[in-house]
């Protein structure tokens, strides 16, 4: 559970300020870069600003103010699995649904920043490492480890999407001129990011203290190792990684029930290898909430964050659909049975459960009107969820922690390693099966693993950013969008801002 109650540090040009109310604070132009890192605390609140700059993948970004859960559009709605309400008047999201992607896209400058964020906040930590400081020899190895997990974390992001050229940051700018970046070179970037994370595995701990719940792991960068494999289809080298995680590694799927897993009561459990970790209703209660644009009060998560995104017009209740909604094509991808339709999507003849001001819990027939086809997002939303004690004063954000990369996942990328790499297809088999068997499913699974594989990941993880990467590397683009479908899209444009700014050092990327 989430326990941390530290410093909260925010990233300047030059340095943090922190802010606690049981701290005695030094006026805010007397920290410096001389005088701030120090102590264990000080290096700690560093490290957890390049945290915080995942928060604002679904928030509002130092970039620009006008975005509107950015992620969520160029990682889902673009995909199969998602669509933009017709009731929506959000014409930029809309464009991302019908694949028209530009380099000038909010969305674009958005992530960016904040990927390149969370790397400049990482290397911030690194640099001071050597200064002077109070920190122990054992402080120095995790902290050093804990920053290049996260520099790792955030390159990866940039690889999935714009590409093995993203740029690669491993030091701080000084000259404010001449902090352009070129495009990596082949094969760079996959090996920065691998080496980043074995360092992260051999000094980062196995598992932290109640009080530093949600911190990476060396668990988690080994699971990581694996991922990196998958993508770059080194085969050997993820089956090596995954199979040391799935067999002595920590984690388990999450018995109960598939809903549990998202349960806000259950956040960080034994399922998780990395969050994205949110504050509570009444105070600052985890490591990561720094309220760089106020993230701690908005959780604009699956599109349902801001009242102000639904219609009014259309009777909906409020919270009842965001400005994207399931694709019928991806409710007839459940087979008969399977517990997860009921916890990702509401359909008619549902129940329908909605907090009113107070912490209120109504309860509701389902009204297929509410939505343009009758379904709306359910994940992280169902009964489970709507409780006051998850939710903002004003009833718009939740506070229930993203969970970024699962077991489950991880168990799904080791039958696609182990089969695709061939390796021993009863194992792969296996992790498919478990799957399958929390779902509640007892019909024999497809003859064909690799295809049993897809099905699987594409159910159960419904949602969660990953379906359009995996539309990328399986190559599923033409047979997904047909004649809709362009190669370019395989990675996407960096922004159009970043390209300006660099003066003709970075490159954009083929077809934008």
């Amino acid at each position: 559970m989430k326990k941390i109650n530290f410093y909260i540090f925010l990233v300047a040009i030059f340095g943090f300020y922190s802010c606690a109310d049981e701290l005695d604070l030094a006026p805010l132009d007397r920290v410096t870069p001389d005088t701030f890192y120090k102590t264990r605390a000080d290096f700690d609140g560093a490290i957890f600003s390049s945290y915080s700059s995942l928060q604002d993948f679904y928030g509002t970004s130092t970039e620009t103010l006008g975005e509107t859960g950015e992620y969520w559009k160029i990682s889902m709605i673009i995909t199969d699995d998602a669509e933009v309400d017709a009731n929506s008047g959000d014409t930029r999201t809309r464009a991302a649904d019908n694949l028209q992607v530009t380099s000038a896209d909010v969305a674009f400058q958005a992530v960016f920043g904040e990927i390149y964020e969370g790397i400049y906040r990482a290397n911030i930590v690194l640099e001071n490492l050597d200064a002077e400081n109070e920190l122990t020899a054992e402080d120095k190895t995790v902290l050093a480890a804990e920053a290049k997990f996260l520099r790792a974390f955030y390159h990866f992001q940039a690889l999935k999407l714009f590409g093995e050229t993203s740029p690669i940051a491993i030091a701080v700018g000084k000259d404010l001129n001449n902090l352009a970046l070129p495009n990596a070179g082949a094969g760079e970037l996959y090996a920065q990011i691998l080496a980043d994370f074995s360092d992260a595995a051999a000094g980062l701990p196995e598992v932290w203290d109640g009080g530093n719940t949600g911190r990476a792991t060396a668990w988690a960068a080994k699971s990581f190792i694996g991922k990196v494999n998958v993508f770059k289809e080194d085969w050997p080298a993820a089956i090596t990684a995954i199979g040391d995680v799935v067999e002595n590694g920590p984690y388990s799927l999450v018995t109960s029930s598939y809903d549990d897993v998202f349960a806000y009561n259950n956040e960080n459990n034994s399922e998780s290898i990395f969050e994205i970790q949110y504050g509570g209703p009444f105070s600052d209660d985890n490591i990561w909430v720094f309220d760089d644009n106020h993230s701690e009060n908005f959780k604009g998560s699956q599109g349902s964050g801001r009242a102000w995104y639904w219609d009014p017009a259309n009777g909906a209740p409020a919270q009842a659909q965001g400005w994207f909604i399931p694709t019928q094509d991806l409710v007839d991808a459940f087979e008969p049975g399977d517990t997860r339709l009921e916890t990702s999507i509401y359909q008619p003849g549902e129940t329908y459960y909605k907090l009113s001001p107070g912490g209120v819990l109504n309860v509701l027939d389902y009204d297929p009107t509410w939505s343009s086809n009758g379904l709306s997002l359910k994940k992280y939303r169902g009964q489970t969820n709507m409780v006051a004690a998850n939710y903002s004063p004003n009833g718009v954000g939740d506070f229930n922690n993203e969970r970024w990369f699962r077991f489950a996942e991880l168990k799904l990328l080791y039958a696609e390693a182990l089969i695709r790499g061939g390796g021993d297809v009863s194992i792969a088999v296996q992790q498919i099966q478990d799957i399958r068997d929390r779902a509640g499913l007892t019909a024999p699974m497809n003859s064909d693993p690799l295809a049993a594989m897809m099905q699987e990941k594409r159910v159960e993880m419904a949602f969660e950013p990953h379906r359009w990467f995996d539309i990328v590397r399986w190559d599923l683009g033409p047979t997904i969008f047909g004649s809709s479908w362009d190669p370019k899209l395989e990675v996407f444009p960096f922004p159009l801002s970043e390209i300006d700014r660099s003066g003709g050092l970075m490159t954009q990327n083929a077809g934008y």
